[in-house]
């Protein structure tokens, strides 16, 4: 599925791996976020780091009329308060999204995989 948005000039179609691109790259820009995590744990891996080609299977993007809801799953930095950290990824994604692309969001859930120690 990829969200559709209509313009004077026409339709412009943008796809969810674009989405899942620009809300990975702005997770981990966030402080405290070590890096995304799958979505399924078991499968790959519960601790592994997903590369930015890979943001995608960290991110789940569900579309409701012309709004979406994204599910963000993030690894946190050991030591950090883990809602501040999640608070601050669900605001600068949804400001990513609404800024950037021009796509309302409904929702922004982040998913904490799991907490990692933090190299000095």
């Amino acid at each position: 599925m990829a969200v559709k948005i209509k313009t004077k000039y026409g339709l412009i179609d943008i796809s969810n791996s674009v989405i899942a691109t620009v809300v990975g790259g702005t997770a981990t820009s966030n402080y405290g976020v070590v890096g995304m995590a799958s979505k399924n744990a078991l499968r790959d891996g519960a601790y592994t780091i997903l590369n930015r080609e890979n943001y995608r299977r960290g991110v789940v993007i569900k579309t409701n009329d012309n709004q979406i809801v994204v599910d963000v799953y993030i690894i946190v930095g050991y030591g950090l308060k883990i809602s501040e950290v999640s608070h601050n990824v669900q605001d600068s994604v949804k400001y990513n999204l609404e800024n950037l692309l021009g796509i309302k969001t409904k929702s922004v859930n982040v998913i904490v995989q799991g907490v990692k120690i933090l190299d000095d």
